[in-house]
């Protein structure tokens, strides 16, 4: 990531910023939701509460000498960070080292008989079984009359609007986009994106996950359609090792999605079986790299994932947390090219992301300024506007 003085790292030092109420709010309350879905013992209970005067209160402290994944996070900086308050380190690291730090509370690390167990799955599947979910998978029974390149488009909308995808598979075609100036879509370079990805494409597509659940289901039915169609002619999903942010999408989670569509009626079903059968005969792979819960920016690659991504016809990452991951967690003047923010990429990368915290680039000063006029600073974080970016490698 290049030397930008002008876009300092986010921290959640400043009271009234958004990052800090995450800190200071957001965080306590997924303590007390997580102590509630579960009938942990005292032992964890305690855990817990330590983690909440913690993170609220206290510093940052070492990982155990036990701890399966020390020696990564003193490589990621905890061995810097170690003795700082939560709130003065950069937010993108403060907010992964809880997620931390809570999976180690509920013994999901340790020996006993939680270990390994999801400490979100019960929020998680409770949104997959929600009757939201059903509307959404029938309104999939609209698509296959219509040209591809419309079902394309419909799918692209329904996994960049994630839980709203209902909206996306209906699409927008009233024209209504045109006529607000604070329009929902705020950038949209999704013609760059198919031009990388056309009917007769043959080369590999990558799409990073970002939620499990409702989320996680439009970005399996874009890879069905994408490999149905040749548009690609094999995909990797990436996903996270372990339960993260709340509803980060895991291999576990991938596995309930698919069995969820595979329930399912019509359209719905047709798409699980293309993607059963695209992971038993490897045209699409599950991927769960340790780096993927790492507390840092994309800039900062291990080699491996640099060589992967460096190979795809098109990285294409998923959701707020990948974007700030991507462009860097800093306070850029939305108007810096998008470009000129993944600079580093190895290959041609594309954003699909509602927004939902400060980081934002790519955008007109047109588009920048109807948004701050109508909703001032909200606009960044309310989760009511999106984008699709694309950016390809300088040759």
């Amino acid at each position: 990531m290049p030397d930008t003085p002008f876009a300092p790292v986010i921290l959640g030092n400043e009271p009234g910023s958004f990052p800090h109420s995450v800190l200071a709010e957001r965080h306590p309350a997924i303590i007390r939701q997580v102590r509630d879905a579960f009938p942990y013992g005292p032992g964890q209970h305690q855990a817990l509460d330590e983690l909440l005067e913690s993170c609220t209160e206290g510093t940052v402290e070492p990982l155990p000498a036990h701890a399966p994944d020390r020696d990564l996070w003193d490589a990621w900086g905890l061995t810097a960070h170690a003795g700082r308050s939560w709130y003065d380190v950069p937010w993108l690291w403060s907010e992964s080292w809880f997620y931390r730090r809570l999976l180690d509370a509920v013994g999901f690390f340790g020996p006993g008989a939680w270990r390994g167990i999801d400490p979100f799955r019960p929020f998680k599947h409770t949104e997959l079984d929600a009757p939201e979910t059903d509307a959404e998978l029938a309104a999939l029974d609209d698509l296959p009359g219509l040209p591809e390149e419309e079902r394309a488009r419909a799918l692209l909308h329904g996994s960049l609007w994630g839980n709203r995808a209902d909206l996306g598979f209906r699409l927008s075609a009233e024209g209504a986009e045109d006529r607000d100036p604070a329009r929902a879509l705020v950038a949209d370079e999704s013609d760059t994106l198919w031009s990388l990805l056309p009917p007769t494409g043959a080369g590999t597509l990558v799409l990073v996950a970002d939620n499990a659940g409702r989320e996680l289901v439009p970005d399996l039915l874009l890879l069905a359609h994408l490999l149905a169609e040749g548009r690609a002619a094999r995909a990797v999903l990436h996903v996270k090792p372990y339960p993260y942010y709340v509803s980060d999408a895991t291999t576990a989670d991938v596995v309930d999605a698919l069995r969820r569509l595979r329930a399912a009626s019509g359209a719905a079903a047709a798409y699980g079986r293309v993607l059963w059968s695209a992971l038993a005969d490897g045209r699409l792979t599950v991927r769960a790299h340790p780096f993927s819960c790492a507390p840092l920016p994309y800039a900062d690659l291990p080699d491996d994932l640099r060589a992967e991504f460096a190979e795809a016809t098109l990285t294409v990452f998923k959701g707020d947390l990948n974007y700030r991951r991507l462009v860097g967690d800093r306070l850029w003047p939305p108007t810096t090219p998008f470009a000129e923010a993944t600079g580093y990429f190895p290959g041609p990368v594309a954003a699909l992301r509602t927004l939902k915290s400060d980081v934002v680039t790519g955008l007109s000063a047109t588009t920048e300024a109807a948004l701050v006029a109508a909703e001032g600073r909200r606009w960044r974080t309310s989760g009511t506007h999106a984008l699709i970016q694309v950016a390809r490698p300088v040759t």
